[in-house]
């Protein structure tokens, strides 16, 4: 759609990354027991911390005009100038861009969509952790 990502987007890939990368290795692990709590707590971690992020976004996106952040340099930008920590920082507090609704869904603009969906993985995570293990495999009947 040509939309240009904002550090609190980026942020947000990062969390989907983290929360796919951890799914994927439980699902070619395919562990039992408390192995399978480990991979959910993980999740939990992964998506609550990408939750955070997109409500940074959301509330961002909910202030009055005149509260605004003012607009900051790409994420490219300040990596090629800036200490990947100080890129984290002013990534972290979000900028004017992140404030922008450029995009909606069914009333959602992407960081309430990327808000259900962490909650989702969030959900996915919790279940992982706290079903009790049953040792019978599907296989069997």
């Amino acid at each position: 759609m040509g939309l240009a990502p904002c550090p609190l987007c980026w942020l947000q890939r990062f969390g989907f990354m983290g929360a796919g990368l951890v799914g994927l290795v439980a699902f070619l692990h395919g562990p039992r027991g408390f192995g399978n709590r480990i991979y959910g707590f993980l999740l939990v971690v992964t998506a609550g911390a990408g939750l955070g992020i997109a409500g940074r976004q959301l509330w961002l996106q909910s202030l009055p005009e005149g509260q605004v952040p003012a607009c900051g340099p790409s994420v490219d930008y300040m990596l090629e100038v800036l200490p990947w920590f100080d890129v984290l920082q002013t990534a972290l507090r979000g900028t004017g861009d992140c404030a922008e609704v450029m995009w909606r869904f069914l009333g959602l603009s992407i960081p309430g969509w990327t808000a259900v969906f962490f909650t989702l993985v969030i959900l996915v995570g919790l279940v992982m952790m706290f079903r009790r293990y049953q040792p019978k495999s599907w296989l069997q009947g």
